[in-house]
């Protein structure tokens, strides 16, 4: 558990202090949201951004496993927003989940709502983030949820760190998004990568906003690393420095030494790095060490391939030192992989494993009730007559799973589901794709297939023994997606290139110590496949993290129904729910 002082030692030594939103010492922590307008200047451009409380990267939340959590949060912008509690299983409370028209309508201009949850059985390191359109763009923080008990692994810590991944956009977010959605076209890529909300010396006017972390050598920091970027896969790493990951998606792992890491948007890794490296005093170039996060490329659409870095810079006095130093001129980390490096993203993600103790033990289903196997895909749709259409061929984008592109519906599907009204979705997505082909295997810009258009949930009895095989696809361009499961963590049980064969594939999982998780990065032109207890009743929102497939219909969801005992039973929405 971290000391107050360590607390304070984390804020003094931040060039960007992520300020730590927690309220009392009782099992209830209170916080107050105000989601609002704030002027701020990156890149020589200045404007209104949308943040919580004016900040940006907005406020780190940290509580301790076992708090219950009550957030009000006010709309004090003149559109709708709702925030997500990203990897917070909220157990029988999906009214706080937070997707728009899933879980709750959105919360209008000048209105509040309280998310009210519980932390329970949970520790480590998540995020939260607005799941309203794109706003999640500049509405993002950190959420640690510190452990009862002492971490698994014995390096003492000096303080943690949390390093938040985002992106910049010298234009309106939502104007971007506006476009992309009216014309089908690709969006516009942002026009950098942050740490902290900051770029850094590579981009135009940005060597003062730079982040910049003082260390101690010797000293052990832990490092809790989040990507909140809208539509990249991220490669990390740190100059002559190498992490040990002990930790993703808020679940224990068995340690491993790594030069870097992959992590994928809505995911989080954390690592130790020890500073044990000999700084030379006076000389800035040999006592600060770049960070640097750059993305993982498997697209061929337009894509950001600019480079955001920051620094380590070693303390070499007894007092500590203010960030203010200017970067001293430097060369990327030798250690950061190339863009398009899928071998290091292959045998990273192939690393990772539970820990499997007796304290913390894997429980992943060893046999299941039901399966689900699903595309997903990108796909091309004709342009609507009298229209002008910006996709290829002058055809409009649109993504999919087992050929379903997921429509959100006006009113919350979870409201819907608890009233018994069968209105705005059905319960009919397939659990097989609708045809048969050579999924991995087709000409991504010659075959293609039209989408159905639609709100279809799959339903399970509460305890169900889920497995889910996401099986990528060729149309226009096979692709790494991020694919983020609310309600419920999940094991990755096997992962593989080209197309899954349930007879064959099924004999190679791991039912050991499969790496426990709540987004899974499907292999670009390949498959992975995930294994679940269905036992949160609610509605759950299955989708891409990759915001531009998300608005595109890469989505799901699925409804698990309540058990026999009142324990197992979704609770009635709260009195405040806002209304469609």
């Amino acid at each position: 558990m971290v000391s107050l002082f360590y607390q304070l030692l984390l804020i003094a030594m931040t060039a960007f202090a992520l300020p730590l939103l927690s309220s009392s010492s009782s099992n209830t922590k209170h916080f107050h949201f105000n989601v609002e307008w704030k002027s701020v200047t990156r890149l020589c451009h200045r404007k209104a951004v949308l943040t919580v409380n004016g900040e940006y990267p907005g406020p780190t939340i940290a509580v301790h496993e076992g708090d219950h959590v009550r957030v009000l949060v006010t709309n004090r912008v003149a559109t709708n927003t709702t925030i997500h509690w990203h990897g917070v299983r909220q157990e029988r409370t999906g009214w706080a989940d937070g997707p728009a028209y899933i879980t709750q309508c959105p919360i209008g201009a000048g209105k509040t709502y309280t998310y009210n949850f519980s932390v329970a059985n949970q520790r480590g390191t998540l995020w939260w983030h607005a799941h309203f359109s794109w706003q999640r763009a500049s509405v993002y923080g950190a959420f640690i949820i510190y452990p009862r008990t002492p971490f698994p692994f014995s390096a003492p810590l000096q303080a943690h760190i949390p390093l938040i991944f985002g992106e910049w956009w010298n234009g309106d977010v939502e104007v971007v998004e506006k476009e992309m959605m009216l014309h089908g076209g690709g969006p516009n890529t942002s026009d950098a990568y942050t740490i902290n909300g900051l770029p850094g010396p590579l981009y135009p006017c940005s060597t003062k906003d730079t982040f910049i972390q003082t260390v101690e050598p010797g000293k052990t920091y832990l490092l809790r690393l989040i990507n909140a970027a809208l539509n990249d896969e991220l490669f990390f790493a740190v100059a002559n420095h190498s992490l040990t990951v002990v930790e993703i998606d808020a679940a224990y792992t068995k340690p491993f030494t790594s030069p870097a890491i992959m992590i994928a948007p809505g995911q989080t890794t954390t690592v130790l790095l020890t500073a044990d490296q000999a700084p030379v005093p006076g000389d800035d170039s040999k006592s600060m060490f770049v960070m640097a996060a750059r993305p993982y490329l498997t697209s061929v659409f337009p894509f950001n391939n600019s480079t955001t870095v920051g620094f380590f810079k070693y303390q070499t006095s007894t007092e500590i030192q203010e960030n203010s130093a200017i970067p001293p001129p430097f060369i990327l980390p030798n250690n950061l992989p190339a863009l398009g490096d899928t071998p290091f993203a292959t045998q990273f993600l192939g690393s990772l494993r539970s820990l499997a103790s007796d304290d913390y033990p894997c429980n992943v289903p060893k046999t299941i009730d039901k399966r689900i196997v699903t595309t997903v895909s990108l796909n091309l749709q004709d342009c609507p007559l009298n229209q002008t259409c910006k996709g290829y061929l002058n055809k409009r984008f649109y993504a999919s799973m087992n050929n379903q592109s997921f429509v959100r519906p006006s009113t919350s599907i979870l409201e819907s589901h608890y009233r018994n009204l069968s209105t705005g979705f059905s319960t009919d997505f397939p659990d097989n794709p609708p045809y048969v082909f050579n999924y991995t295997g087709v000409n991504p810009v010659t075959e293609n297939m039209s989408a159905e258009f639609g709100t279809k949930l799959f339903r399970v009895p509460f305890g169900t023994k889920l497995e889910i095989v996401l099986q990528d696809t060729n149309f226009l361009n096979p692709e790494n997606h991020p694919v983020h499961v609310h309600g419920h963590n999940f094991f990755i049980v096997g992962r593989g290139f080209g197309n899954f064969d349930v007879e064959k594939d099924p004999k190679g999982y791991n039912l050991v110590d499969p790496p426990e998780r709540n987004t899974v990065a499907v292999p670009m032109g390949g498959w992975a496949a995930i294994r679940l207890i269905a036992d949160n009743p609610g509605v759950w929102f299955v989708h891409c993290h990759l915001e531009e497939h998300t608005s595109w219909g890469l989505a799901l969801g699925f409804i698990v129904e309540n058990g026999k005992e009142p324990s197992q039973w979704l609770l009635p929405p709260p009195s405040d729910l806002p209304p469609c």
